[in-house]
């Protein structure tokens, strides 16, 4: 089946999604089994201060972007307002992604609390977060010696808009410079796409799940990060040439329905479509700024269709798998609850606000 994508359906569609993401949910608990690491409630709970609705508030940012509606912006200012006592400077980087959103809070409302919060906590990363033994970010301090795909998107994002903010080559660089040792790590030579994690200390990827959801975090942050710095400093062409064969292992592995399976080249595993938003917004987003040719929109104009399919008539977007820590096993990551999610409806409404502008 085939939705309409006229502008007024994908519009109508965006702003339920939206609705969904700022409404309260209680989550259907049923709904968990012993490999969930989260309550199903976690998933809706925007007023957290956390990657969840991090994730979130930045789709909402996003979705400002597009729309310009001063209800949609007084959200984001309200959320701070509710939540900004739940800040902390602490060892993961999940706590710090709502904090991207400062930035641009700043320039559209000109409320030094943005800049000089901002300021704060972007030096505190660059001083004190851990770095493993590569230089590239440890996820979180008690994960030693760990590289995540997901803390391309949960940290140094917000280190390259502060960058670009405040003019600060230096957090320029440490965007740059933590990007390219992400994808150095985490890309597999063989297909391109890229592994969940690497363990510095075992020197392999655990599990080697080409996971999709972690592929999709790189895929968007990266178009995100470079638009931000790319004219502040000299860029490593490795890290686009890297990108592009990020993107043709990604076009392989795309199922005909559009999605991607949970892990990738797992045809058997569910599809999963917070991920899939995420690559497909990604792509668009690589293509708008010309690191991708536009022979991939065929790419981004079949997971489209397939995202679509799982938004249901209140908005909410299904088949998300919960929070998914890098699994033992392959298998496990197939055995994840699914429900709707902040970063879900929030990847959603990223790729629908992208596609929009196209």
């Amino acid at each position: 089946m085939t939705i309409e994508r006229d502008e007024t359906n994908l519009r109508e569609i965006a702003e339920r999604v939206y609705q969904y993401l700022i409404a309260k949910h209680a989550g259907p608990t049923e709904l968990l089994n012993e490999f969930d690491v989260d309550p199903v409630s976690w998933g809706m709970d925007i007023d957290n201060w956390d990657w969840n609705p991090g994730v979130g508030v930045n789709a909402i940012s996003a979705y400002y972007d597009f729309c310009k509606r001063q209800d949609v912006l007084d959200y984001l200012i309200a959320w701070i307002q509710r939540n900004k006592h739940k800040a902390i400077k602490f060892q993961h980087v999940n706590k710090m992604v709502p904090f991207a959103i400062f930035p641009a809070l700043y320039r559209r409302t000109g409320d030094r609390y943005y800049l000089d919060t901002a300021i704060e906590y972007g030096s505190w990363i660059l001083k004190n977060s851990i770095r493993t033994q590569t230089g590239a970010f440890q996820h979180g301090g008690d994960l030693t010696e760990q590289i995540w795909a997901d803390t391309i998107f949960m940290i140094v994002l917000f280190l390259a808009r502060l960058g670009k903010l405040t003019g600060d080559q230096t957090c320029a660089r440490e965007a740059a410079q933590q990007l390219l040792l992400h994808l150095q790590y985490l890309q597999d030579p063989e297909t391109g796409v890229l592994f969940h994690g690497y363990f510095c200390d075992a020197k392999n990827h655990k599990s080697s799940a080409r996971w999709t959801r972690g592929n999709a975090w790189i895929t968007i942050g990266t178009p995100l990060i470079l638009a931000e710095i790319g004219e502040m400093i000299p860029l490593p062409s490795e890290i686009t040439e890297r990108y592009q064969r990020l993107a043709a292992g990604l076009q392989r592995y795309q199922a005909s329905h559009g999605l991607w399976h949970t892990v990738m080249d797992r045809p058997a595993f569910y599809q999963e479509t917070s991920g899939s938003a995420g690559i497909a917004c990604g792509i668009l987003k690589a293509i708008h700024q010309g690191i991708l040719g536009s022979a991939y929109m065929p790419v981004v104009e079949k997971a489209l269709n397939g995202v679509l399919q799982k938004i249901d008539v209140e908005g909410a977007v299904t088949s998300v798998s919960g929070g998914t820590p890098i699994m033992k096993t392959i298998e496990e990551y197939d055995k994840l609850s699914r429900y709707p999610t902040c970063y879900g409806q929030g990847l959603t409404l990223m790729l629908l606000t992208e596609y929009l502008q196209s």
